[in-house]
């Protein structure tokens, strides 16, 4: 386990300032995920700390030494890339211990490091096998087993399981957690899946344009976004958000007016002056239906399309021109697509952001 330390880290293409200078710590044994959008830089940040791009600006630090100039073999990182990497040629064993060969590691070593990842890994079965005769999701597996035999002081994985089909990405988000604990590692783990970074990650590190815009635990960020893109990227299905205005506000709750005139009472985040327009934020899963619905924070729609889940039910409603999300823990038989009908915000689950 080690930890690493961004200071003033940035990266520019020419004049293109692609990562404007960040700071970042993760701690031992931390299982850290880098989140947000195709573009946003974090895999280009990944490589910056496998020594793979040089930084612009700024220093790499591992456990206190400044790897910046190091190469990648010299700073005691093993990554494992989204596209496998693995070598046609080579059977599975020759695939894990292959970095250990190259490090002209004794066969008895080679072949102990490789028998504990194989095992670890659950491919003790596999190891004479070629990648051609393997599933995605054992190629992953290979790929990991590759760079756990380097016993490396970081664990840096970039997007492993983009590749893999819906079933095999929940199979292998359960491997890696099993793993995590196995290994007792530092990670750091880059992907654009949310629920990947909320399953996994003991802090999540949202990124966007190349800035850091909130670090903190899943629950955190999905309880206490700092802004509104945080609050967009963190949950499944993504918060509903509403245009309002300020149309007063106490020291605990201030009243908002949506574009129909109906009145919201909210008591997340200051309270803006009387007459700014905000944006109203509501997640999901958080809106109340069905019987005994208090008469306070109402709001009525149209429901456009149900989809019914099994365990839960999604609702798309237009509410007055503005698409609204609903996820409800049940069946619900009776409702139809074209039906109006009225559900609550409740006011300790409103989040208000700044337009």
């Amino acid at each position: 386990m080690s930890k690493l330390e961004l200071r003033s880290v940035s990266k520019s293409f020419g004049a293109l300032e692609i990562i404007p200078p960040l700071d970042l710590t993760i701690e031992h044994g931390e299982f850290c995920a880098l989140v947000g959008p195709s573009g946003c830089g974090k895999s280009t940040l990944l490589r910056i700390i496998a020594g793979l791009e040089p930084a612009s600006t700024g220093k790499v630090l591992v456990d206190g030494e400044d790897v910046t100039g190091a190469e990648p073999p010299e700073r005691g990182v093993a990554m494992v890339f989204q596209s496998y990497a693995l070598y046609p040629h080579m059977n599975v064993s020759a695939n894990i211990g292959f970095g250990l060969k190259i490090a002209r590691k004794a066969a008895d070593e080679i072949s102990s490091k490789v028998g504990e990842a194989a095992q670890k890994l659950h491919l003790d079965a596999l190891l004479k096998r070629m990648p051609r005769e393997l599933s995605g999701g054992q190629r992953q597996r290979v790929a990991i087993g590759r760079a756990i035999t380097r016993d490396p002081r970081i664990f840096l994985l970039d997007e492993p399981l983009s590749n893999l089909d819906a079933a095999l990405r929940g199979g292998m988000r359960v491997e890696i957690a099993r793993l995590r604990q196995n290994l007792d590692a530092t990670m750091i783990y880059v992907t654009h899946d949310q629920v990947e970074a909320m399953t996994l990650a003991d802090r999540i590190v949202v990124m966007n344009k190349g800035r850091i815009e909130q670090i903190g635990a899943p629950m955190d960020l999905y309880h206490h976004p700092a802004n509104r893109f945080v609050a967009g990227f963190i949950g499944s299905p993504s918060m509903n958000f509403f245009t309002a205005d300020i149309a007063g506000y106490t020291t605990t709750d201030f009243l908002l007016r949506l574009s129909d005139g109906t009145q919201i009472v909210a008591d997340h985040g200051a309270a803006p002056l009387s007459g700014e327009r905000v944006t109203l934020g509501i997640r999901p899963e958080h809106i109340e239906f069905g019987d005994g619905l208090a008469e306070d924070n109402r709001v009525s729609g149209t429901v456009q399309v149900v989809e019914r889940l099994g365990c839960d039910t999604l609702l798309h409603v237009d509410l007055s021109g503005s698409p609204m999300v609903m996820r409800q823990p049940r069946d619900l038989p009776d409702i139809r697509a074209g039906e109006r009908i009225t559900c609550r915000f409740p006011t300790a689950a409103c989040h208000v952001f700044a337009s």
